[in-house]
């Protein structure tokens, strides 16, 4: 680690739980965002801005007037650019020491399956639910764990699935696949600061899990709301009867 990196890292490097050898795993560390919105902006800020080796950020969506709400990636001059390009241009000029892969495309269980022999955790940021399972069958079937975040009207959901543990519930187990619906924030509304609490939060989990650090999430739901500002846990395991993680559907695969 160079002097230019001692210091920029150096508010790192005093926490005991982190110090060098937190910092040369997050250095490098190969991470993967999917969503480049109002989750997927603050995550993407608080990885690179901490020093991750490399990023590769999926959205396949195009930017809006109506996401400068809520995505501070974006500007006003980059309305009708794609997302993964525009993101990719904020995160390189906070921290260029970061490789940044910017894929503008939708993520799928089969594009996403090759990429994560090379990855160390997913952050799932995006804004529904085919996407979330699509993520969360392609990271079961890798081992590779799952940092999943979701916002909508004043409510935030934070979920840790650690699939390097053969007994960890997956996404699947907490919402069954036809469980129900995606509500767009288009019809409901989202308050933009909640996005940020749960998408710094994601950063924060996606991080501990690298440095091996604090209490694990894994197999706990944290629920936010934003309006009454209270944060609950709830804990759940794993389903038997999983359509995607329980013995009999891994035989099928």
């Amino acid at each position: 680690m160079d002097d230019q990196s001692l210091l920029r890292y150096s508010r790192h490097l005093l926490l005991n739980e982190i110090g060098i050898e937190g910092q040369e795993r997050i250095r490098r560390a190969r991470m993967l965002l999917v969503g480049a919105g109002g989750l997927g902006s603050p995550a993407a800020i608080y990885l690179v801005a901490a020093g991750i080796g490399r990023l590769v950020l999926f959205d396949d969506d195009r930017v809006d007037l109506t996401n400068l709400q809520r995505q501070i990636l974006h500007t006003t001059e980059r309305i009708g650019q794609p997302k993964a390009g525009s993101a990719a241009i904020a995160l390189r000029a906070l921290n260029p020491q970061v490789q940044i892969e910017a894929r503008a495309t939708r993520i799928t269980a089969e594009n996403l399956a090759p990429l994560l022999a090379d990855i160390d955790v997913v952050l799932d940021c995006s804004d529904n639910r085919i996407t979330r399972y699509a993520v969360n069958r392609a990271c079961v079937a890798a081992g590779v764990p799952l940092v999943s975040g979701s916002a909508n009207v004043f409510a935030g959901q934070l979920a840790v699935f650690d699939f390097r543990s053969s007994d960890s519930p997956c996404y699947a187990c907490l919402f069954p696949e036809a469980s129900g619906e995606d509500e767009s924030c288009a019809i409901t509304g989202v308050f933009a600061p909640l996005t940020g609490v749960i998408g710094a939060l994601q950063a924060g989990e996606a991080l501990k899990l690298l440095c091996q650090i604090g209490t694990s999430m894994s197999g706990q739901l944290l629920a936010v709301d934003g309006l009454g500002l209270e944060f609950r846990r709830l804990r759940f395991g794993r389903d038997p009867h999983c359509t995607v993680c329980a013995p009999e559907a891994t035989k099928r695969r």
